[in-house]
């Protein structure tokens, strides 16, 4: 039995989890979640914890159990804390500029860049040069992140684009001097 899938997901106070067949429906402070899981897949709520179940031993079960909890207790875990990536801008004259539908970039091209936060998430940018993106579901929030830094990949050479904060970029020394 997978390891990760039958440790139960505990349900704190002021959360809600509403189970009908194969769809699961959370709601918290930070908002409300709900997902389809696949077939054979059930959940049941005991003693303030969501135990995932599994109804067969086939391998195509056994790959969904683990995942299925996993996502679930990423569900609670986003309605109760929430979840946040930051970004950094590095380049001369690169910028991120709120405004009232999301953000406007400056990251060096001929033109600046609208980029408009879809629904449920939160985007800031506390200083010029670093960006939060902020909301209760965990793939959304990776998705726009990396959505935001496909828009400046950071260059090898001098490092300049968006990147995660803390990532490490790997550098090439570019071409060798004159004589």
């Amino acid at each position: 039995m997978s390891r990760i899938g039958r440790m139960p997901v505990p349900v704190p106070g002021g959360v809600t989890v509403d189970i009908d067949g194969t769809s699961v429906s959370v709601k918290g402070p930070r908002g409300e979640l709900s997902r389809k899981f696949p077939e054979g897949l059930s959940f049941a709520i005991e003693d303030g914890n969501v135990i995932a179940r599994r109804s067969g031993e086939d391998a195509r079960q056994k790959a969904l159990h683990g995942l299925s909890r996993a996502l679930l207790a990423n569900m609670v875990e986003g309605v109760t804390k929430g979840y946040q990536k930051t970004l950094e801008i590095t380049g001369v004259g690169y910028k991120a500029e709120p405004r009232p539908y999301g953000l406007l970039f400056s990251l060096g091209y001929s033109h600046t860049i609208e980029f408009k936060a879809p629904k449920g998430i939160k985007l800031t940018a506390p200083q010029p040069t670093q960006v939060l993106v902020e909301g209760a579901d965990k793939e959304i929030v990776g998705q726009v992140a990396a959505e935001i830094r496909s828009l400046r990949k950071p260059e090898p050479y001098k490092g300049k684009g968006i990147k995660y904060a803390g990532e490490k970029i790997r550098r090439k020394a570019g071409k060798a001097g004159g004589k």
